[in-house]
């Protein structure tokens, strides 16, 4: 895709959706996988399935159901990605993003990732929520690269602090407040999939100091980064590794516990979001 057509298909998809959508969001929430049933809490506004979206790419994993949902919660607008798309698919990691970019020139100002990850910190059990702290991009794609669009972000955005501190304090407020267990902070580590990580590269992602690993979330977090938007990263830890006794990973038992998760998760991000 080249820089003037992926610009001409921004700008077509925010176009079409400013006609379609009932209000600007405030904030960006992208469900990963196994969370998405999160969405069926919400009273939605409008539903519109990813396919009638001009432009949008096509999930193709099950566990992604497809559909932008516009929702109130708190006094909040929300835009909901429910399902997301992966570099694993064939996507570049500017389709990956395309609708982060697309949803941050609509007006969001906040943008909430969730995923589901391999846990690699031996601290960490099955049905901890990584709240992420940093991260570790090992995709070897950027969806920043080709020319800058300086209407939307700087040239070389600053990544000091990719995630808003004063939303981690708040996420971890809040699960003090709504007595939510196995809630920390750790570092996220991307991977381009769709093979699982052999006990040779867990231990190597450990050693680089990550404590969480997925194979999603971080092409579009630099877009909302280079957009301006306040980002907040949730990782959902489906298991826990040890590389010197490994275990078969199955992807039926990495969506089964995050789903297993989704209630704390739920109650975590409805109390957030209305604090926010």
């Amino acid at each position: 895709m080249t820089d003037a057509s992926y610009l001409s298909r921004v700008d077509s998809t925010v176009s079409h959706l400013r006609r379609r959508l009932p209000y600007s969001p405030d904030i960006l929430l992208q469900l990963g996988t196994g969370l998405g049933g999160l969405a069926e809490k919400l009273e939605a506004d409008a539903v519109i399935p990813y396919a009638e979206i001009p432009d949008f790419p096509t999930a193709t994993v099950s566990s992604h159901h497809g559909n932008l949902i516009m929702a109130r919660l708190g006094g909040k607008k929300l835009a909901v990605l429910q399902g997301r798309f992966h570099y694993y698919e064939g996507y570049s990691t500017r389709e990956v993003a395309f609708p982060v970019r697309v949803l941050s020139l609509l007006g969001a100002h906040t943008l909430i990732v969730t995923n589901a990850a391999g846990g690699l910190n031996p601290l960490f059990q099955p049905g901890t929520i990584m709240i992420m702290r940093d991260h570790l991009n090992f995709l070897g794609e950027n969806p920043l690269r080709g020319t800058n669009i300086d209407a939307w972000g700087p040239r070389f955005p600053d990544l000091s602090q990719v995630y808003d501190g004063a939303l981690i304090k708040k996420t971890l407020d809040c699960a003090t407040a709504c007595s939510i267990d196995k809630v920390v902070t750790g570092v996220y580590v991307c991977i381009p999939g769709p093979s699982l990580e052999t006990p040779a590269e867990t231990r190597w992602l450990r050693q680089c100091g990550a404590d969480g690993v997925g194979m999603s979330s971080i092409p579009e977090v630099l877009v909302a980064v280079h957009g301006g938007l306040k980002v907040l990263g949730l990782s959902a830890i489906a298991n826990v590794n040890n590389p010197d006794d490994f275990q078969p990973i199955l992807l039926d038992d990495i969506i089964a516990t995050a789903a297993a998760i989704e209630p704390r998760m739920e109650k975590l991000l409805f109390e957030l979001i209305a604090r926010i």
